[in-house]
């Protein structure tokens, strides 16, 4: 009897419980589901906080957003610059593809003067991540460009000087700052007890947001330059450039010279490379300097560099060694032949450590 009361209880026990897990129970007796929430009190002054800061997080993301499209449309622009850069083979066309590359360095800087337009106001490092690859791109794209022209690397204020503009009108991005501004301290000073008016007006605020959103992607009021004083009715922004982006895009960098020693070598030119490689050792002899990093793209960087200087010292090599018993048409492979040849010498060593 004991083994069944058990059994009994075991296997009944559910019973008495049935129905309790779905539902609740009120004391009147009525049944009422679990999911069901009670009613949001719109007039309370915690949920108008909360939707103030939806606001201000709403306008922080759709600002991320816009600087993410702009610096993939700076990054895109810096890679034809770099491109247009490689076909220099020789002083006549090196005018005419400078010239060009000029006029597209420009139209780029415009895309960075909606960036600085964006961020004026703001922590230059909240936003890095998001205009940290077009500016890079950009940074390589112009000290190649510097380096073809005027045989020397641009240096960081050089660069930032460079980065100076000038608005003719009021800036579309400030405007919108200010929009959204009026629009939390209206909110913030509206009655509780009115929430439908206070959800029109911020309707009519976001919308008025977003039209001005839109057309603050037209470059047309900035002006490159301008001098230490701005003209009056015009306001001088400038593009600040953390030092840790120029090196990055300094290392960027080396890569372009690497290959334009190995265009060089194609070309004919044999008095290229020994000016590329003294001026590539100068730099990776700065970043040594620096030691040990904890920047892990630093180091990754560091190491593409020198893989850069190692091909471009092989190139040199070739060139002088066993330049006068290869004819022109086989140095690059020669070249490649070096490399190859190295790079099994490596695989050996690595085998019997």
């Amino acid at each position: 009897m004991v083994r069944q009361d058990r059994s009994d209880r075991r296997s009944g026990g559910h019973k008495r419980g049935k129905g309790r897990d779905d539902h609740h129970y009120h004391h009147g007796g009525q049944k009422t589901s679990k999911t069901t929430k009670p009613p949001v009190n719109e007039n309370s002054p915690v949920i108008a906080v909360f939707r103030t800061f939806q606001t201000e997080l709403d306008s922080v993301h759709d600002k991320y957003e816009r600087l993410v499209k702009l610096s993939r449309d700076v990054t895109i622009d810096s890679k034809r610059v770099i491109f247009l850069l490689h076909r220099i083979s020789n002083d006549e066309k090196k005018q005419s593809v400078l010239e060009e590359a000029d006029s597209k360095i420009a139209n780029v800087k415009q895309r960075l003067c909606q960036i600085t337009q964006e961020l004026q106001g703001e922590d230059p490092y909240r936003y890095l991540r998001a205009i940290s690859p077009g500016v890079q791109e950009f940074i390589e794209a112009l000290l190649f460009y510097h380096y073809i022209k005027n045989n020397k690397l641009l240096g960081h204020k050089e660069l930032e000087q460079q980065l100076s503009f000038v608005v003719t009108n009021e800036s579309e991005g400030s405007k919108v700052n200010q929009a959204r501004d009026a629009g939390m301290k209206q909110q913030k000073g509206s009655d509780v007890k009115k929430p439908e008016e206070d959800t029109s007006e911020e309707t009519a605020t976001e919308t008025k947001t977003e039209a001005e959103n839109e057309s603050s992607t037209e470059p047309k009021s900035c002006v490159t330059g301008g001098g230490d004083e701005a003209p009056p009715e015009t306001l001088k922004i400038d593009m600040h450039i953390p030092p840790n982006e120029y090196m990055l895009g300094m290392a960027d960098f080396t890569g372009e010279l690497m290959r334009m020693c190995i265009n060089s070598v194609g070309s004919g030119d044999r008095e290229t490379p020994f000016q590329l490689v003294s001026f590539m050792r100068e730099i990776y002899d700065g970043f040594q300097l620096l030691g040990n990093t904890p920047n892990r793209e630093v180091v990754r960087k560091l190491y593409t560099m020198r893989q850069s200087l190692k091909k471009v010292e092989n190139t040199c090599y070739t060139l002088h060694v066993r330049g006068s018993e290869i004819p022109e048409h086989m140095l690059l492979d020669a070249i490649a032949s070096v490399e190859k040849g190295e790079r099994g010498f490596a695989g050996d060593n690595d085998g019997e450590e």
